[in-house]
């Protein structure tokens, strides 16, 4: 280990890796369609993560191991995976001849093959980032098969930047996987702690001797309630670092706490070996003096300006913490509370925006400002009071700017009565929607949306340019809206949907439509491996001024005889999915949204459309890690929706639809949404959610997905088939639709086609055989 042990004053947990202009997700597609090969793939991941080394220089990050070696190619979780061999036995051998996982084996492991399920995806803590989940067993051969973090450190440090390599830490590694296909029942992944460890130790060992001082390991399973007992967390956490700080020749070792206070484990970590503990002061208080205490002769690195959220930062407040940290006689530095990657590059490219709304705002870089602030107030008080008066006076500005609070707005909801939160029993909606409908056993949907084509897309561009009328724009819409039902037809679906080309976003869309809302330019985040999405800016009381989706719905609905589904998207997902005000509870801004919703579903209503759905796929994301935190949300959250939709009339059928969650943890409230028909996502996981379901008892329909539309592959007939299978025999055959498991908006039209083919047939095996 380096005898240096001074940490950076001022550092981050991470940095946006896609590129300012997704430079990284152009050049994985142009990977994975075959137009460049692995080494020109390479350059480009180098040429991301050396621009990015640069600008965190010029932004203030000098000191060597100040810039955080976070890129990745996909995600953090996987490069762990393939760094310690963690693959499970379905791939086969995807070791070169070198033994190691290189990038083609990495993306096998993501998006899967022809034959090959991939892993499993789902929602990273509380942010809208997805991981895939690593499958763990008995049988799992850990082992180095990547030098990557090796390598990429060195490439930095030979242009000039002494960057610290991160790595998810072992723990949380083992406690976000999952037990492979092959562990017997029972098996849990963290008992293969001390195989992993060895890994990890001789991955340190490789950094230290290529010139690493310090190495960041992740670790924020240790702020989230777990299902293992807490005694066995512990045990683990010590001896993991016990081991780690062994580890010959290492690089001294920072341990980061994102998303949250690290309460009862906070004493086993500063116990350990490890030379720089970081916790997040932002979202969790300062520790109380007792704890701090243990902290002595550790680093502590605070994470008092906010990764998660757009706000510029209380430097005020924010000195008030570090001087409190810092009063307690320990060694302080600053940094994020959680990785910037979770938010956009840079808010001063944001022109369009108003002044008045950009001076609220701190996107990556100007979060970088605000730490470097923050480390030199530290050092030297007098050096931060014009920013500290600056941003005071931004906040100030903030509260009492028009079209922050909306009297009008707040007189609506202040008049709700527990009567607008409910709908008639659903014996009585189901009864009247049978009548109405007159559906078939199994009836066959999509969920919203069909694929943006390249066509589309530029549609779209024409007209925000003025290159295109407003008039010509709609026309192309309606051919499109054609095309979608003329092939839902010619399939033989049963309830059918616009496909949504009008629509750039399943957020956006709506916040281009509301009044509160603002949307960016250039504000991309990484959702999951190349996709990325622009989250909206929610910073005002929410007010609909006119219908938003009617004209499409009504268009498409005379299309054909079959009823056609009116789309909207939820309270929740539009709160998850946009940067949303901080400065009253998300329970009053949800009512608001559920508010706006209510009325497009009236209006939809009177345009003749019976089947309306009501997207919330982040309901589970917003879900708080302290399990003493989750009544509050589930009922405010389950509330929102049930305001947006508790309007309809019985003959109406409300359908939601929730993806890429632990389902079991919030079926309660699922149910509590009182959806007539709920789709969840299904068929990446292999239909585990039907166990839940089953012994919940749900008695609403409900369509686990058959079609897993996040990869490119086909599923076949038999595929679909089995699923399908599987599903009648945990979920009565009553209550069952049958659909993909998201919208198809990322996918290709030959793929979508051959895959709701295969749909279509299969659900018609199945009735058959029900009959």
């Amino acid at each position: 280990m380096s005898t240096a042990l001074v940490f950076p004053s001022a550092s981050l947990l991470g940095y946006p890796r896609i590129g300012r202009r997704r430079e990284l997700k152009k050049a994985v597609e142009a990977f994975w369609a075959g137009k460049i090969d692995q080494s020109a793939l390479e350059a480009a991941g180098q040429d991301i993560a050396l621009g990015t080394a640069r600008r965190l220089s010029e932004l203030g990050l000098t000191e060597p191991a100040a810039i955080p070696g976070t890129f990745s190619f996909y995600d953090q979780v996987l490069d762990a995976a393939t760094h310690i061999g963690a693959v499970p036995a379905r791939f086969g051998e995807l070791r070169n001849e070198n033994g190691q996982l290189d990038l083609n084996a990495y993306f096998t492991l993501a998006r899967g093959t022809v034959e090959i399920q991939p892993l499993e995806m789902t929602k990273f803590f509380d942010t809208n980032y997805h991981y895939l989940v690593p499958e763990v067993g008995p049988e799992t051969n850990f082992s180095v098969t990547s030098n990557r973090i090796v390598e990429q450190f060195e490439f930095a440090l030979a242009n000039g930047f002494e960057t610290r390599p991160y790595l998810v830490g072992p723990v949380t590694f083992l406690l976000l996987s999952k037990a492979s296909e092959d562990a017997p029942a029972g098996f849990n992944p963290l008992s293969r702690l001390e195989d992993v460890l060895e890994v990890y130790a001789q991955l340190l060992t490789r950094l230290g001797a290529a010139g690493a001082s310090w190495v960041q390991l992740d670790e924020p399973a240790l702020v989230s309630d777990q299902d293992v007992p807490l005694a066995e967390i512990q045990a683990a956490v010590a001896r993991a670092y016990d081991v780690l700080g062994d580890a010959p020749e290492r690089p001294a070792i920072l341990v980061s706490t994102p998303f949250g206070a690290l309460t009862e484990l906070l004493p086993t970590l500063a116990a350990t070996k490890i030379q720089a503990l970081h916790i997040d002061v932002f979202k969790g208080a300062v520790p109380c003096a007792d704890k701090l205490a243990l902290l002595a002769g550790k680093i502590v690195v605070a994470g008092v300006v906010d990764g998660h959220n757009i706000w510029r930062n209380d430097l005020a407040e924010s000195i008030n913490r570090l001087e409190a940290l810092a009063s307690a006689g320990l060694t302080v530095t600053v940094s994020t509370s959680t990785s910037t990657q979770h938010v956009p590059h840079d808010v001063t490219e944001e022109t369009q925006l108003s002044t008045q709304l950009r001076s609220w705002l701190a996107f990556a870089d100007q979060k970088v400002t605000e730490v470097v602030t923050l480390a030199a107030h530290l050092v030297d008080p007098a050096s931060s009071a014009a920013a500290v008066a600056e941003a005071t006076a931004s906040i100030a500005s903030r509260a009492g700017a028009k079209g922050v609070r909306r009297p009008e707005v707040r007189a609506r909801v202040a008049a709700l009565t527990p009567a607008d939160f409910s709908r008639s029993e659903y014996s009585v909606r189901v009864a009247a929607q049978e009548k109405s409908l007159d559906l078939p056993a199994l009836p066959t949907t999509t969920i919203g949306s069909f694929p943006q084509t390249g066509e589309i897309r530029s549609a779209r561009a024409r007209a925000n340019r003025g290159a295109i009328t407003g008039e010509e724009y709609a026309r192309l819409m309606r051919e499109e809206i054609k095309r979608v039902v003329d092939l839902q037809e010619e399939l033989d679906f049963d309830v059918l949907v616009h496909g949504e080309p009008e629509r750039n976003d399943m957020v956006q869309y709506f916040a281009e439509n509301l009044e509160g809302f603002d949307v960016t330019v250039h504000g991309w985040v990484q959702s999951y491996g190349s996709r990325c999405t622009r989250p909206s800016i929610l910073w005002g009381d929410v007010t609909r001024e006119k219908a938003i989706t009617v004209q499409w719905a009504e268009y498409a609905q005379s299309l054909t005889a079959k009823p056609m589904k009116g789309m909207l998207t939820g309270p929740v997902t539009i709160l998850a999915w946009s940067f949303v005000r901080d400065d009253q509870p998300l329970g009053d801004t949800a009512n608001q949204v559920g508010l706006a919703l209510r009325d497009e579903i009236a209006d939809l209503e009177a345009a003749g459309i019976k089947v309306i759905q009501v997207d919330e796929p982040a309901l589970r994301e917003l879900l708080p890690l302290r399990r003493a935190d989750q009544g509050a949300y589930l009922d405010w959250s389950v509330n929102s929706f049930r305001l947006s939709t508790a309007g309809a009339s019985d003959g109406t059928q409300i359908h939601t639809h929730l993806c890429y969650s632990e389902f079991g943890v919030i079926i309660d409230a699922i149910d509590g949404l009182d959806a007539d028909v709920t789709s969840i996502e299904a068929a990446r996981s292999r239909m585990e959610v039907v166990n839940d379901l089953e012994n919940h008892g749900f008695g609403r329909g409900v369509g686990p997905g058959v079609y897993d539309i996040h990869s490119p592959r086909v599923p076949g007939l038999n595929e679909v088939r089995e699923l399908l299978d599987t599903a009648v025999k945990h979920v009565p055959a009553r209550q069952l639709w049958v659909n993909p498991d998201c919208g198809l908006k990322t996918r290709g039209y030959a793929e979508t086609e051959e895959s709701l083919r295969n749909l279509v047939a299969a659900t018609k095996e199945v009735r058959a055989q029900l009959v």
